[in-house]
């Protein structure tokens, strides 16, 4: 097993990531954009404070089976309106569940915490916010850290941010993540400073980065005691490989574990934890054997994308905090 080309969630072909941040606060919106003809969906959350949208409709035996595009938004339950920039982007490019009339985009979305951070409780994502992020979509390298659904994520007191990796298997088979890591939890072990996600890395993958045990123990102290819905880290994991709702609802039961090994404490009453899963079926369907080689790739991807969107975070200061990144705690 080995990292795919750029290492991003854009390794898997077809798949596009655009980012997009607001100009007068600390939030903003990532897009993950399907193939044309939209790809195969499934979702599992986790945490007991999410904010979602359109995820009834990827339960198995429901009528859509194909979604075309993924929404990751800050703003909590005000930066769902994300998604309808998006849709309007998809209807106009002919893409969506077809009805009489014309295409309606089937465009799932979760949200997380950040109000505030920036200093304005108003300053959320909007719609122009999500049309932004489809705009700037693209294929090949995804920029991580203080960009778009991660310009407000903080984990454990530190700045967090987004990340992503990838994996292509021995059969060729591709396997990916992409990750906002907004916890409660930390991402840091506070008695080594090492990075939990790091531990899952490829050889030569992640710096040998220890943190001030004393600092990231600070980080915690800084952020307080932990209050009910104010966190919640998102994340897409996709393949290249074919499966069907409730295929794709396992995969992303099973990336779950990424968060776990990767996040500690995870899917808390404070978190509103939530993954989906696509499948564009450009590889057939995956035997037994495969498929479970398929879901312990994902967990590890999961892990791999957290760890870079710690270390790919840069300190933020605004009137509301301070959150110090990773990288400048190591000493």
């Amino acid at each position: 097993m080995r990292p795919g080309t750029q290492n991003a969630l854009t390794d898997v072909a077809g798949l596009r990531v655009g980012h997009a941040a607001l100009t007068g606060g600390l939030s903003g919106t990532t897009v993950v954009v399907c193939p044309p003809g939209g790809a195969a969906a499934g979702v599992d959350v986790r945490g007991a404070a999410p904010g979602t949208r359109e995820t009834d409709l990827l339960r198995p035996g429901t009528t859509v089976d194909r979604v075309h595009a993924i929404v990751l938004s800050g703003g909590s339950a005000y930066g769902l309106a994300a998604a309808d920039g998006v849709m309007l982007r998809l209807e106009a490019a002919g893409e969506g569940f077809a009805v009489p009339g014309g295409p309606v985009p089937i465009v799932p979305a979760a949200v997380l915490f950040d109000l505030g951070r920036g200093g304005d409780f108003g300053a959320r994502p909007t719609a122009e916010t999500g049309a932004a992020a489809y705009d700037a979509a693209q294929a090949g390298a995804v920029a991580q850290g203080v960009v778009g659904a991660g310009v407000g994520a903080a984990a454990g007191g530190l700045k967090g941010g987004v990340g992503t990796a990838s994996a292509v298997l021995p059969d060729g088979t591709t396997v990916a993540a992409l990750v906002v890591v907004n916890a409660v939890g930390s991402a840091v072990d506070p008695a080594t400073g090492e990075l939990h996600g790091a531990r899952h890395g490829f050889p030569d993958e992640f710096p040998q980065l220890i943190a001030s045990p004393a600092a990231v123990q600070e980080a915690l102290v800084r952020r307080g005691a932990p209050r009910p819905g104010t966190a919640t880290s998102l994340a897409v994991v996709a393949t290249d490989a074919t499966l069907d709702k409730a295929g794709c609802g396992r995969l992303a039961t099973v990336a779950h574990d990424g968060y776990a090994r990767a996040i500690d404490p995870v899917h808390t009453l404070m978190d509103g934890d939530t993954i989906f899963a696509l499948a564009t079926g450009e590889r057939p369907a995956p035997s037994g054997e495969e498929l479970f080689a398929i879901h312990s790739a994902a967990a590890t991807v999961v892990s791999r994308a957290v760890a870079h969107g710690m270390l790919a975070a840069e300190t933020v200061t605004t009137p509301a905090g301070h959150w110090p990144a990773f990288r400048d705690l190591v000493g």
